[in-house]
């Protein structure tokens, strides 16, 4: 392709704010919550992780594309995001492992992608003004219609995106053989979590987001994983039924992110909506029970809500998020069950929240 004839294109914010851009390839319009992502590499992983669903992509990286796409660096089935957009596009790349380019994977999926942004200008606004909507769009001369198009888009509070990503079928991952058994209920899993426990000897069955606790005993597992996924956990009332089953019964069960939050609500505890999010690969963390530190991956715009946790006598807080103090952990007293916020099975090197997935194991053993 020859870059000096991309196609002019916008990103346009709800509150009529706009950055000028140009198409990486397809064509059209895409809407969705606008949110920023800081980490330097995996930028696949995050394209293809559920929990991004409903969602544009904003990459602070400068170069995305560089080093090609592969296929097993992937979470899910395909690209989850709504659409990218990025400084500076790589049509080129280069690394043995590449099995072909960004620009081919993106056609592929049929995404839309605009580039010749000036991202540093779109992170600082958003985290001025907070997450919204917004669309991106090759009909720059259309832009009166997009801005009345942006108005029907759902606000991401509220809005249960975890039924669109979630498998319709059960299916198992894993060795049969596997020493242990567990039931992961799909509300927007990502496949390194599945690898994650099978390296563990685990033989995973994983549900969808509509199961209730006796579809998942029917595997007869020996514990319970609630997932990641995308949107708000408030309407998960499926979700919230059955973590509160599971732990009422004292079973064993782990939750990231999404399932984090489901745990919490099934416990009285609420959730709310953050001002933009935790999106990247650094961020720090700190164990309360051991005091030290974690350098995590996060991905998530909802949170626990701390205020919620005082005078309830169920719940512990067992991380904090460094930066400002948000819940990033917890688990309830007396009860077999635990969860983070985090990504325990992403990272860009460290493998400091590795020992979740051991933590889990442990409590299978019990």
């Amino acid at each position: 392709m020859n870059y000096k004839n991309l196609k002019k294109a916008i990103l346009l914010l709800e509150d009529g704010t706009i950055f000028e851009g140009k198409s990486v390839g397809i064509e059209g319009s895409s809407f969705g919550e606008v949110c920023y992502n800081t980490g330097m590499t995996g930028y696949q992983e995050i394209f293809t992780d559920p929990s991004y669903s409903g969602q544009l992509m904003v990459t602070t990286n400068a170069h995305i594309g560089n080093y090609g796409v592969n296929d097993d660096e992937v979470e899910s089935n395909g690209i989850k995001i709504a659409g990218l957009i990025c400084r500076n596009f790589s049509f080129p790349y280069s690394r043995d492992r590449s099995s072909g380019s960004l620009e081919a994977y993106l056609e592929k999926h049929n995404l839309l992608a605009i580039t010749d942004v000036d991202t540093r200008a779109v992170v600082s606004y958003i985290r001025d003004k907070g997450a919204m909507n917004a669309v991106i769009s090759t009909e720059v001369d259309n832009v009166e219609s997009l801005k009345a198009q942006l108005k029907e888009v759902p606000n991401m509070e509220g809005l249960d995106l975890a039924s669109t990503v979630s498998t319709k079928e059960p299916y198992f991952y894993g060795d049969e053989n596997a020493s242990y058994k567990v039931s992961a209920l799909d509300l927007g899993i990502k496949t390194n979590i599945l690898r994650n426990l099978a390296k563990r000897d685990c033989y995973i069955k994983v549900f969808p987001n509509t199961a209730s606790l006796e579809e998942l005993k029917g595997f007869n597992p020996d514990g319970y994983f609630l997932s990641n996924g995308p949107g708000d956990p408030e309407p998960l009332k499926n979700a919230q039924k059955v973590a509160g089953e599971i732990i009422e019964q004292n079973l064993p069960l782990f939750g990231i992110c999404l399932g984090h939050q489901v745990i919490g609500i099934s416990q009285g505890v609420s959730t709310k909506k953050m001002h933009n999010g935790h999106r990247g690969i650094n961020h720090p963390v700190k164990n309360l029970i051991t005091g030290k530190g974690e350098i995590t991956s996060q991905n998530h715009g909802f949170v626990i809500d701390r205020a919620s946790l005082e005078g309830n006598d169920k719940v512990e807080v067992t991380h904090i998020h460094l930066n400002d103090n948000t819940v990033a952990g917890i688990r309830i007293k007396d009860k077999n069950c635990f969860s983070v916020q985090y990504h325990p099975e992403a990272n860009p090197g460290p493998h400091d929240s590795s020992y979740l997935f051991d933590q889990f194991i442990d409590s299978l053993k019990k």
